[in-house]
């Protein structure tokens, strides 16, 4: 069974669980063991278990190589729990699996998980002023010209004077803008955005659009500062100066300006642990439980890095302020300790950048309900905003400049002609909105049927051709499209009445032919001449 890349999409981790559990089946050797004077058949050791599928994983592209052997033997550990694998005794259902020479095997069917049914965000109707409602007063303009019923064609010829008539119009002046209606055009245009990136066709089943505050996206773009973080009006959510502090002595090791010079060996680990620490503590992950979807989503965009970073831009500007500036300044110093090589080893057995991505993942990614992948997707995820952290973090220039445009057209002075829709231009995004399986199916059927119902009664009134070739045309449509033949002709006496049969006239007799009696042939002799 060969890996395939799972996109982005709702339900994204349960789908690679299941795209690993069938991997891991397909692949791990099954061979003969023995234990304690007993063979047993179609097994494999624990340390087999863990080569195998950190092997698999390392060069599935939805992982990559930098999952670690500790990694995977945690998540052979919740393969237990779930009874993907047994011990050779059929118990299962504790995570007391190790990297050791213990024997497992697969029970008959390793339980794959089911989609969960979410309910319907439906769809949210983002309000906008009645442009179409002029200002009362002076200021509104009549051209006091004739007035002409339009149509189409006059309609695209109404600046050309070939008409002999100027259309009515007159000047649309816009009501101004509250901050409210600026705020609902953003989040309007961003997540249209996002969906369009994605590639999905509605954003329901991967975030609840009534969980992004418009407030925050704004906030995350205008309020920042040279450097690009944001700054908080709210200064009791900054962190804390000691945290601060700790975080630059580590990034600009050795020179450590706000902390005294280190008097002992090991200095550089107290303040590290420290922290990791401060931020293990929090009781909800940067990125929020509430985008958990969304960027488990993004990562299926990883592939192709230009779309995937748009898609983290985007998805990091729904963040609350200060969970956006936490993640700005943890990211930045995870990847500048990576890079730092006067700073000594933080860890005897792993390299740097790998403790970076194992201590703070949990804290920028998790789910609220225990998920068996969330620490692999947490640091796919955490692994690319280190490499690409300037950019993801940094407000995108081109939503920006649009929706910034889209704003100004809103404000300015409109031409309204008669029979024109005023406002056709730039249209605010909608959202699809779900309907139940029996409306699409009615829906597709009627869309169907209808033209077929159409078709078959053209063929049945269609007087030029032969009776021959209607009947042939019929019994072909009735073998393609039964259900609408049997509607036209609910019986045969139906369609018995469209070929009604002609009474056959017998030719008559010819009686001089019996009057005369058969004669025979008498061959007479010729006369020579």
């Amino acid at each position: 069974m060969e890996p395939r890349l799972v996109g982005p999409g709702p339900y994204r981790a349960t789908r690679l669980w299941n795209e690993i559990i069938e991997l891991f089946r397909a692949g791990m050797p099954l061979r003969k063991h023995r234990c304690r004077f007993k063979s047993y058949e179609r097994c494999f050791k624990a340390s087999e278990a863990v080569e195998c599928l950190h092997e698999l994983l390392g060069s599935n592209q939805n992982f990559g190589p930098e999952v670690t052997r500790d990694q995977t033997v945690k998540l052979l550990k919740k393969f237990l729990k779930n009874h993907v694998i047994e011990d050779i005794k059929g118990r299962w259902g504790k995570e007391d699996f190790e990297d050791d020479g213990r024997l497992y095997r697969f029970p008959p069917s390793s339980p794959l998980k089911s989609y969960p049914k979410k309910p319907s965000c439906g769809k949210e109707v983002i309000k906008f002023p009645d442009w179409n409602e002029p200002r009362a007063g002076p200021s509104q303009e009549h051209i006091p010209v004739k007035s002409v019923a339009m149509n189409s064609e006059m309609w695209y010829k109404r600046h050309s004077i070939a008409i002999g008539e100027v259309p009515a119009c007159k000047l649309v002046f816009r009501r101004e803008l509250t901050q409210t209606n600026i705020e609902e055009v953003w989040k309007s245009m961003t997540l249209s955005r996002l969906q369009k990136v994605l590639g999905l066709d509605s954003l329901d089943e991967v975030l609840d659009t009534k969980l992004v505050n418009s407030k925050h996206i704004v906030q995350n773009v205008y309020n920042v500062n040279k450097q690009g973080i944001v700054t908080l009006e709210d200064k009791s959510k900054e962190l804390p100066h000691w945290i601060l502090s700790a975080m630059k002595c580590l990034v600009n090791w050795p020179s450590c300006s706000d902390l005294k010079q280190p008097t002992y060996s090991g200095f550089e680990r107290d303040v590290f642990k420290t922290i990791v620490d401060y931020f293990s503590q929090m009781k909800e992950p940067l990125l929020t439980f509430n985008f958990f979807d969304i960027f488990v989503s993004v990562l299926g965009l990883l592939q192709k890095p230009s779309k995937a970073v748009e898609a983290l831009q985007i998805s990091c500007l729904l963040l609350p302020p200060e969970n956006r500036k936490r993640l700005q300044l943890l990211v930045r110093m995870m990847a500048r300790i990576s890079l730092n090589k006067e700073l000594p080893r933080l860890s005897e057995s792993v390299r740097t950048r790998t403790l970076m991505v194992q201590a703070f993942s949990r804290c920028i990614l998790c789910s609220k309900d225990e998920l068996d992948l969330d620490e692999l997707l947490a640091a796919k995820l955490v692994s690319f905003l280190m490499d690409n952290y300037q950019e993801i973090l940094s407000v995108p220039s081109a939503l920006k400049s649009s929706i910034e445009d889209h704003v100004v057209h809103l404000q300015r002075v409109q031409i309204k002609y008669a029979g024109a829709d005023s406002d056709a231009a730039l249209p605010p995004p909608s959202f699809c909105h779900q309907i139940t399986t029996g409306e699409f199916e009615y829906q597709r059927a009627a869309g169907s049927q209808e033209p077929l119902a159409a078709l078959l009664e053209e063929i049945v009134m269609n007087k030029e051709i032969s009776v021959k070739d209607k009947k042939k045309k019929l019994k072909q449509f009735q073998k393609s499209y039964p259900e609408v033949y049997r509607v036209r002709f609910p019986s045969p006496e139906t369609e018995a009445m469209l070929f009604p049969e002609k009474t056959k006239q017998k030719p008559p007799i010819l009686m001089w032919a019996l009057k005369k009696p058969f004669q025979p042939f008498h061959r007479t002799r010729s006369f020579r001449m």
